[in-house]
């Protein structure tokens, strides 16, 4: 069996960042999983001594927190400011673009809808830089919706470009003024691309990240599309030999959230069987 990687795949340049600005402050904590990937996280912890803190009050308690990637609410930040804690801010620029967007929309008296998961930690700090925000994760959510006149619409950073487009048309029809800020990442965007070709190629896909990762889990969508046989795996205790029977060429791939390392790792096992 011959194995194939994706011409785009792993860290984007907002999780690189992150990573080292968390080495550059060892012994601070990280308000949330810093990134998606609890593999890293334990290296970090392990190395550099990052812990973390999954609730405000705990991170509190710190005198030095890095905010994650994915960026806070509003609301916490200007908590942890108003405190005598040191704060990293390590959000992604192409997650601080469509808060700030937002903040302004609002101020201009714009409806705002976001493209995304509600549940996300991006979305919901997105979403707390406005007001009268709706949050959709597919177009049937806009179809019994009543809108304001003026509307702006952002995208979670990891969402496919094609679905932002039909929701942009949509909005576009319904309203007296739509403004449409495409907030999709290119790293996202070409590691999309990517998977899209790679899985049309081969016979089994293996697709490696966090299973919390959005832009991981995405991945596999898309694989599947093309590729019955993809498997999202964390690492390469995950791989199971059964699913290479009888299988020619395996493509890989991995979420922006996944270190070489790891990528590395699951190549490798790969290889062996």
């Amino acid at each position: 069996m011959k194995v194939k990687v994706a011409k785009k795949y792993g860290f984007c340049f907002g999780v690189k960042r992150a990573i080292q600005i968390a080495e550059r402050n060892r012994h601070a904590t990280t308000f949330g999983p810093l990134i998606h990937n609890a593999k890293e996280i334990e290296r970090l912890q392990k190395d550099f001594d990052v812990s973390l803190s999954e609730t405000l009050a705990q991170a509190q308690d710190s005198k030095s927190v890095i905010v994650r990637t994915h960026g806070i609410t509003k609301g916490d930040l200007q908590t942890l400011k108003s405190q005598q804690i040191r704060i990293v801010d390590a959000t992604c620029p192409f997650v601080t673009k469509p808060q700030n967007i937002v903040e302004k929309m609002s101020q201009e008296n714009y409806q705002i809808i976001i493209f995304g998961d509600s549940n996300h930690p991006e979305v919901k700090g997105v979403a707390s830089y406005g007001e009268n925000v709706i949050i959709v994760a597919k177009l049937e959510e806009l179809y019994d919706l009543t809108f304001s006149k003026k509307v702006a619409l952002v995208s979670q950073t990891t969402k496919q470009p094609e679905q932002f487009g039909k929701i942009a048309a949509y909005l576009a029809s319904r309203v007296n003024e739509c403004r449409v800020f495409n907030t999709i990442c290119n790293a996202t965007f070409e590691n999309q691309s990517a998977v899209d070709e790679l899985s049309q190629e081969v016979d089994i896909m293996i697709i490696v990240g966090g299973k919390n990762s959005s832009n991981t889990k995405q991945l596999l969508k898309i694989a599947q599309t093309h590729c019955a046989d993809s498997y999202l795996v964390e690492d390469e205790n995950e791989l199971d030999s059964m699913w290479f029977h009888n299988k020619t060429l395996c493509g890989i791939t991995a979420g922006a959230s996944t270190p070489d390392w790891i990528i590395q790792r699951v190549q490798a096992k790969i290889e062996q069987i």
